[in-house]
C-alpha cells in the first residue's frame, strides 16, 4: 500500500534497540487536505574566534551587485542567498571599566548583548542568548530545543582571560544568567544523541556493537523496510538517500575512532582536554563531519536551533594545512605586521571555505517545497572585528539562507556605526515567530532587511 491519503506524522521515528531515528521531510507528511502549511525556519549561528582582517572581509560596494571580498569569495555560488551587514556593534563586549578580558567578553556578549560579570569564580553572570530565547519559545516542537556544537574543547571553570571565567570564553549559548551551555565537540556523542534514543550509548554497548561490526541502522532496518514499502517512489528514493547519508556519517566516525592518537595533527594539538573519540585526523574532515551532523539535525527537524563554535575565543589552534604553523591568537596581535596580517587573512579565508561546504550541503538537501538552505538562516561571524585592537564595533556579520523569504538577500547593507547587533537578533526572532520586546542592549528592530532601500 502506498501512503497517499494516509498522513505520516512529521514526528515519526524509526525505533530499535537504543535507536530513535527521526525522518527527513517526506511527501507523505504533507496533509492530503488543507495544504502543506509553512515550512519551519531553521536558525544557526556559526562563530569564528579572534576577529577578522576587515579590509579583506568587507565588500567595497553596498547594495546589490557588490563584488565579494577576498575572504568571502568562497561563497560566490551562494551570493543570492547572502546578506553582508556592516556597522553593527556589541558595545557590552567592551571593557566598560573592567580592564582586560576582551576575548572572554567577545564570546559572552556575542549572542546576548550583555556585559558579563568579571569573575573567575562560580558567581558568573551573563544575559540569555538569542538562540535560547528562540529555543525556549519553539523548542517544544522538536526532539531537542537546541544543539550547541563546537570544534575546540575548553573548560567551564577557572580563569581563561584576564580574570574572566572560562565559561565566558568557551560558550556562546546561555539559557540564563548563570547557565552557559558548553558546546559538544565529540562527533560520536552528537551522532548518538541525534540518531540514538537521545542518550549517549554506554561504552559496553558501543564496544559490543563495534565487535559485531554493527551499524545503528541495523537496529531499524526492518522498520525502515516496512515504511519504505508504503511510500511513493519519490519518498522511497528520499528515504534511501537519507539512510545512506546517516550511514556515511557513522562510517566516518568509526574510521576516526580507529585512528592512532599519534596520527593526530593540528586538529586537537592545542586542546587541554583529552581528544574525544571520533575526531578525524584533519581539521577539514572534522569540521565537515560536524557540519554534516548539523544538516542532519535540521533536515529531520530534531531541532531548529543550533550554535557552532569553530574555535573558542582566544583560540591558539594552528593551521598547517594552509601554511600557518603559528598560533591563531598570537597572530591576531599582529601589530600591523604585513606577513602576520596575510596569514590571518588566510585563516579567515579557510574558515569561510569550510563554512561554504555546510552551505552547499544545505543547498543540495531537499526540504518540502524547496531546499534546506531556502528554509534556514545562519549568522556567521565573530565577536571581534580587529583582533589586534580588540574592536567590538563594525563586526563581521554575514547572513546566509533564504529565511523563508523574510529577508531580501544578495546585498551588502551598511548601517550607522554603533548600531546594536541585538537589533538584528530581534528581527531574526520575528522571522522565527518568537515575540520578544527587547534583548540585551537592543533599541528596536534592524531596518532594511526586507526591502531594497539600502
Amino acid at each position: 500500500m502506498v501512503l497517499t491519503n494516509k498522513h505520516l506524522s512529521r514526528r515519526t521515528l524509526l525505533r530499535g534497540l537504543g535507536v530513535a531515528l527521526a525522518l527527513p521531510h517526506l511527501e507523505a507528511m504533507t496533509p492530503a487536505r488543507g495544504g502543506a502549511g509553512k515550512t519551519p525556519l531553521r536558525l544557526g549561528f556559526v562563530y569564528v574566534p579572534n576577529g577578522i582582517i576587515m579590509p579583506e572581509w568587507t565588500p567595497a560596494e553596498t547594495g546589490r551587485g557588490f563584488a565579494l571580498s577576498p575572504v568571502l569569495k568562497p561563497l560566490e555560488a551562494h551570493r543570492e542567498r547572502m546578506l553582508v551587514l556592516s556597522g553593527l556593534a556589541q558595545v557590552n563586549g567592551r571593557a566598560l571599566g573592567d580592564g582586560a578580558g576582551d576575548h572572554a567578553r567577545a564570546a559572552a556578549s556575542y549572542l546576548t548583548g550583555f556585559h558579563p560579570k568579571k569573575t573567575e569564580g562560580a558567581d558568573i553572570r551573563n544575559g540569555i542568548s538569542v538562540d535560547q530565547v528562540a529555543a525556549q519559545a519553539i523548542g517544544g516542537q522538536t526532539r531537542f530545543p537546541s544543539l550547541e556544537l563546537g570544534l575546540e574543547g575548553g573548560g567551564m571553570v577557572g580563569g581563561c582571560d584576564s580574570g574572566y571565567s572560562c565559561a565566558y570564553s568557551n560558550s556562546l549559548a546561555w539559557s540564563g544568567p548563570q547557565t552557559p551551555l558548553p558546546p559538544e565537540i565529540n562527533p560520536r556523542a552528537v551522532f548518538e544523541r541525534l540518531f540514538g534514543d537521545g542518550e549517549p550509548m554506554d561504552e559496553e554497548t558501543r564496544q559490543r556493537q563495534s565487535r559485531q561490526n554493527r551499524s545503528l541502522l541495523d537496529f531499524v532496518r526492518e522498520e525502515a523496510g516496512a515504511l519504505s514499502r508504503e511510500l511513493g517512489q519519490g519518498d522511497r528514493h528520499k528515504l534511501d538517500e537519507y539512510l545512506t547519508s546517516v550511514r556515511e556519517i557513522e562510517r566516518r566516525i568509526q574510521i576516526a575512532e580507529t585512528q592512532d592518537v599519534g596520527q593526530q595533527r593540528e586538529v586537537m594539538q592545542e586542546i587541554t582536554l583529552a581528544k574525544p573519540a571520533g575526531v578525524p585526523v584533519t581539521f577539514e574532515a572534522y569540521s565537515e563531519l560536524m557540519f554534516d551532523l548539523m544538516v542532519a539535525a535540521w533536515q529531520t527537524q530534531s531541532t531548529r536551533v543550533i550554535t557552532m563554535m569553530v574555535g573558542r575565543e582566544g583560540s591558539n589552534r594552528t593551521y598547517g594545512t594552509v601554511g600557518v604553523p603559528e598560533a591563531h591568537h598570537g597572530l591576531s596581535h599582529h601589530m600591523r605586521a604585513p606577513e602576520k596580517i596575510e596569514k590571518l587573512a588566510r585563516i579567515n579565508h579557510f574558515h569561510v571555505t569550510l563554512f561554504e561546504r555546510l552551505v552547499a550541503k544545505m543547498a543540495e538537501t531537499r526540504d518540502g517545497d524547496g531546499t534546506l538552505l531556502d528554509h534556514s538562516l545562519i549568522v556567521y561571524g565573530s565577536g571581534l572585528s580587529d583582533g589586534n585592537a580588540h574592536s567590538h564595533h563594525d563586526l563581521p556579520v554575514l547572513l546566509v539562507g533564504g529565511a523563508n523569504g523574510a529577508f531580501k538577500t544578495g546585498r551588502h547593507v551598511e548601517y550607522p556605526k554603533e548600531t546594536p547587533m541585538n537589533n538584528l537578533f530581534l528581527s531574526i526572532l520575528d522571522t522565527m515567530g518568537v515575540e520578544a520586546e527587547s534583548l540585551g542592549d537592543s533599541t528596536g528592530r534592524l531596518e532594511y532587511l526586507s526591502d531594497l532601500t539600502a
